[in-house]
């Protein structure tokens, strides 16, 4: 296969969803607050810069109010035995629409990001399932992602990205996603600091390497899988959110993300950030100068070597692609 490269950025649009087992709205209400701005500033750099984004989104966020998404649950939902990770049991809790309830659901912003050019909308599972916790059938995540096809389907999208919460992935799920029409996922790239523990020593290691040169550039290759039609498109680095505690090191991440698009424009390879719209819920005008920043180096490597800006399923479409055997006459 040709080699070819290009900037990816993927957000996991989740809200609540994706944090309600350790954190309550109380904890994080500026932060799932926020999000009503932050989204649409994101969309703003996004579309002036020309910049593609995948916007990996939780299925319950589609439904207008509580009365559809009780009508739109998945033919089996998942039994977990860690009861604080199962969505369903706090249903009766949620407020009747968005505006009641803006912590978990999500239709306007939706909307606003289908406007833009160059968007894409994902999926982060229906209900922010966990693949790899312990109690859920693998049934269970195949009628969660045909929930998650079904109410995006009402917006006019066909899905064909996945990015797993919590980066939990296996060769099963792979088929099922395969199966149900997706042909992108976000992998991990075998980064050696991410692990499903996620301990304190993991995030630690995560945190040093985002400023310091501990391991690779992170350019990475987008891969066919070798038995289903889907492509990891890995990630490189998550772009951490600015704060007061951790300012002194806001200009070392920066400097670390522009000299690894460096090398992957250099060297025809893909880098691939990524974060939730919730990080920038807070400080979004210091967050939204980081990302300033990145969209002008975006702007001049496309502009100096043709380094385009892709989203998950358009990389994966190029993959599919130049493997697809041409006909010999």
């Amino acid at each position: 296969m040709q080699s070819f490269g290009g900037f990816v950025v993927s957000l996991d649009f989740e809200l609540h969803w994706g944090v309600r087992d350790h954190l309550t709205i109380g904890q994080y209400r500026d932060n799932l607050l926020g999000v009503r701005k932050a989204i649409p500033a994101m969309l703003e750099l996004f579309v002036r810069y020309g910049i593609h984004a995948t916007w990996a989104t939780v299925g319950f966020l589609f439904l207008q109010n509580r009365d559809e998404l009780m009508d739109s649950l998945p033919e089996e939902l998942p039994v977990y035995c860690d009861t604080r990770l199962d969505p369903y049991a706090a249903l009766s809790e949620l407020g009747w629409d968005e505006e009641e309830d803006p912590f978990h659901y999500a239709p306007s912003l939706i909307q606003k990001i289908l406007t833009c050019e160059g968007q894409e909308i994902g999926t982060h599972t229906f209900s922010h399932y966990y693949p790899l916790a312990e109690g859920p059938t693998l049934e269970s995540f195949r009628s969660d992602l045909e929930s998650a096809k079904n109410v995006a389907h009402r917006y006019g999208i066909t899905l064909k990205s996945i990015v797993f919460p919590r980066n939990q992935v296996s060769q099963l799920h792979l088929q099922v996603c395969s199966e149900c029409g997706l042909i992108a996922y976000r992998g991990t790239g075998n980064d050696p600091w991410i692990c499903k523990e996620n301990d304190s020593y993991a995030r630690f290691m995560r945190l040093a390497d985002s400023c310091l040169y501990l391991g690779s550039s992170r350019c990475m290759t987008p891969y066919r899988d070798p038995i289903y039609t889907i492509v990891d498109v890995p990630q490189s680095r998550f772009l951490r959110p600015w704060s007061s505690a951790q300012r002194v090191l806001a200009p070392m991440q920066l400097k670390r993300i522009l000299a690894s698009m460096d090398a992957a424009a250099k060297n025809n390879r893909i880098f691939h950030l990524w974060w939730h719209p919730h990080n920038f819920g807070v400080h979004l005008e210091k967050n939204m100068t980081v990302l300033t920043h990145i969209a002008n180096h975006y702007l001049y490597l496309h502009e100096k070597m043709r380094w385009p800006s892709l989203t998950m399923s358009e990389i994966a479409e190029i993959v599919l692609r130049e493997e697809r055997p041409s006909c010999v006459a």
